[in-house]
């Protein structure tokens, strides 16, 4: 059971909470007096007599994509913004890592495919700036029931809003999609403007940005305590710092750290095995034979994706879109392979050209909301508390747009969408949600 955003945190709670995290005091700058000295004669670092000021006008917890692209839009409007991450980067211990991302206009909701315009020019902006190919164009195969839902949201999206797509009959799917064997009943689309996005390339080169632009990173800090006001103060093990807004993008932490503001969010936290597949034949999906992203529906209780052999010379990436609850702090203690199983048998049906034993699994996070789209919106108490969350495993494409609207927030503008779809609101008021 997951407690609702507007449910009290108990006393007990909170202390639990604080015992996993140990802090380094109690949460409490000690203020001066008048004089501007202390009344007695103390040594603490902690003490504002003895700690240099640390202002920034944002303060960003989570260097994830969502973190450093509001941090990099903070710093392009002229703001001193400080990136904080409680691991040394750069990491894999988060939602952001991995070499490759899908990115993609076919959605089944109108609100993603409108933001994702935008998306693809801002990706273009930051190639331009950091002077490296992020994207490459492969098109994305979705494919589906036609008479499914999932398929007809899509196909119907992607209508409406004009993407450029190529519709497969059953008759030409072989000659363009080779190697893989189409369900009969299945529709077959591509959206052609899709692709893959070369992930770590992609985190080094907005903070490396933001760097430019005088922004601060400080890895390898993790943040103890937030104490909401204006300025809001956020505590780690080396201090304190204050700012006048604060931004969290904490991804599987988002609660751990909301806790501290009297505030709980309907996330769950999964861990995904991200599986490559071995090619029987080298080259039979490769990019560079212009084999496309992909992406099942209808196919298993939920999506099932793929992308073309790249970052692994001969191994094609095949991943179920789901994975079993974990605990952030120890999700190599989750060892369910069922998602796996799933996969294999997936395999066999569909790509007789890969060996259906996984050759590489690796690890990564969704944090889920119960709808399955994100968290964009201002703490409900703390109007300066800005909140990107439960971004659902499928965020990752969405951080340059994602970061203008968080930071549009925690600069009191209006923001460029409509973030209805987004508001901490639309959480049932009166219930306990289960995942």
């Amino acid at each position: 059971m997951l407690i609702p955003y507007y449910f009290p945190i108990k006393a007990n709670e909170k202390a639990r909470i604080a015992e996993q995290s140990p802090r380094p005091f109690n949460g409490r700058i000690k203020q001066l007096p008048a004089s501007g000295r202390c009344r007695v004669n103390c040594q603490s670092k902690l003490c504002v007599a003895h700690m240099p000021p640390e202002d920034f006008d944002c303060v960003v917890i989570g260097a994830g994509v969502q973190g450093c692209f509001t941090a990099y839009h903070l710093a392009k409007n002229g703001k001193r913004t400080l990136l904080l991450e409680q691991f040394v980067l750069p990491h894999s211990r988060g939602s952001s890592h991995g070499q490759t991302r899908i990115i993609r206009k076919a959605y089944e909701h109108d609100f993603y495919t409108h933001m994702m315009a935008e998306c693809y020019q801002l990706w273009a902006q930051l190639e331009k700036e950091a002077g490296v190919q992020l994207y490459r164009r492969t098109g994305l195969l979705l494919m589906g029931p036609e008479k499914g839902r999932d398929f007809q949201l899509f196909r119907d999206t992607m209508e409406r809003n004009a993407i450029p797509t190529v519709t497969l009959a059953p008759g030409e799917f072989g000659r363009h999609i080779p190697h893989v064997n189409r369900s009969p009943g299945d529709g077959a689309i591509v959206d052609t403007t899709a692709g893959v996005l070369y992930a770590d390339r992609a985190l080094r080169a907005v903070q490396e940005v933001f760097r430019r632009l005088g922004g601060v990173i400080k890895d390898g800090e993790k943040v103890t305590d937030v104490q909401p006001g204006s300025p809001v103060a956020v505590t780690t093990a080396s201090g304190t710092y204050r700012a006048k807004s604060l931004v969290i993008t904490a991804g599987p932490w988002a609660n751990t750290l909301l806790s501290h503001t009297e505030l709980q969010l309907p996330l769950q936290v999964v861990k995904i095995n991200v599986c490559y597949w071995r090619e029987k034949t080298p080259g039979t999906y490769a990019v560079r034979n212009r084999f496309p992203c992909f992406l099942h529906v209808d196919v298993a209780e939920h999506h099932i994706y793929g992308l073309p052999s790249n970052e692994y010379p001969g191994l094609v990436k095949v991943c179920y879109h789901m994975g079993s609850e974990t605990d952030p702090d120890e999700r190599d203690r989750q060892t369910d392979r069922g998602d796996i199983d799933v996969l294999s048998r997936y395999i066999a049906r569909h790509f007789p050209g890969l060996v259906p034993t996984p050759a590489v699994v690796e690890s990564c996070m969704y944090t889920l909301t119960p709808d399955h789209h994100f968290v964009l919106d201002c703490h409900p108490s703390h109007r300066n508390i800005v909140i990107g969350a439960g971004f659902s495993g499928h965020g990752f494409k969405f951080g340059p747009v994602v970061g203008k609207v968080l930071c549009e927030l925690a600069l009191g503008r209006v923001p460029s969408y409509d973030l209805s779809p987004f508001k901490i609101q639309r959480f049932p008021p009166h219930s306990k949600s289960a995942l």
